[in-house]
């Protein structure tokens, strides 16, 4: 688990805390969203998952680990991986297989394990024929992807998406996450998916939103994407699905359900149409 214990934090030169006084666990295996307008604190809350950043005050705790102990620093990152929103930033090497080595050479790991866990890194990604490949030339896709291998190489118990959708088109969007939910499904890794994106954000179990640095709201995505007022006052909007459910409702379609997802909607427009 990752507890983050009354954890505020100020970047130096600032006057308002990113974060102020913070209270969060993360239990292994979860999908929690975190969303909330630009400045509200969710890139800051990510980087103090892994030691990235540390708290001026309270603590976070990796499966009972302190990020302030620089001793358990390195096991704390092996543990909670990162992939950020530009993925030019995390490709170092020359090929696709040398990046996703990099992380696994640095830790000393033998070099018949470094192979094994950089093909079934690249095979999970949908990687493994362009392991030649310099990186520079693959699609914008592809590099998340490739970055998300360089990180599932580590074998990380909690993966953090910090806006790691946000650069890419909507297929290849679609495509990071399915990926990534596949992953947690046959790995058991928990995601912390951090985004803007209320389409992303309602996937998740359980939903955080952020404002000024503090948690406005969390609970259960469904509860609370038909709050509007809530949203707005949030600096949100309602995801796309659930506007135009609405918009059908005012045009007088009674739909049976309450969808928060197009396949949702569309099961409900069926049912609604195979009566008539």
């Amino acid at each position: 688990m990752i507890a983050i214990q009354g954890a505020t934090f100020i970047y130096p030169g600032a006057t308002v805390p990113a974060l102020e006084n913070l209270n969060l666990a993360i239990e292994p295996g979860e999908f929690l969203a975190i969303t909330g307008p630009n400045g509200s604190g969710k890139s800051t809350l990510a980087r103090l998952l892994n030691g990235l950043l540390r708290p001026l005050e309270g603590r976070v705790l990796v499966d009972g680990m302190d990020t302030s102990d620089d001793t358990a620093l390195i096991t704390i990152r092996r543990r909670v991986g990162m992939v950020f929103q530009d993925p030019d930033n995390q490709l170092v090497a020359a090929t696709v297989a040398e990046d996703v080595a990099f992380g696994l050479e640095n830790l000393g790991l033998p070099p018949a394990e470094i192979r094994k866990r950089v093909d079934l890194a690249l095979k999970s990604v949908g990687l493994e024929n362009l392991a030649a490949r310099p990186p520079h030339l693959l699609s914008g896709g592809q590099k998340q992807r490739l970055a998300l291998a360089g990180v599932l190489a580590m074998e990380p118990r909690y993966l953090v998406l910090d806006e790691a959708t946000a650069m890419l088109d909507p297929v290849a969007r679609e495509e990071i996450l399915e990926q990534v939910l596949r992953l947690r499904r046959e790995q058991g890794i928990a995601v912390i998916l951090i985004t803007h994106l209320m389409e992303e954000a309602i996937r998740a179990d359980r939903m955080l939103i952020m404002k000024f640095g503090r948690i406005f709201w969390q609970g259960s995505p469904r509860e609370i994407s038909h709050q509007e007022r809530l949203l707005a006052a949030a600096g949100l909007r309602l995801p796309a699905v659930i506007a135009l459910a609405k918009s059908l409702r005012q045009g007088g379609i009674k739909l049976a359900t309450n969808p928060v997802c197009v396949e949702e909607l569309a099961r409900a427009l069926w049912k609604l149409a195979s009566r008539e």
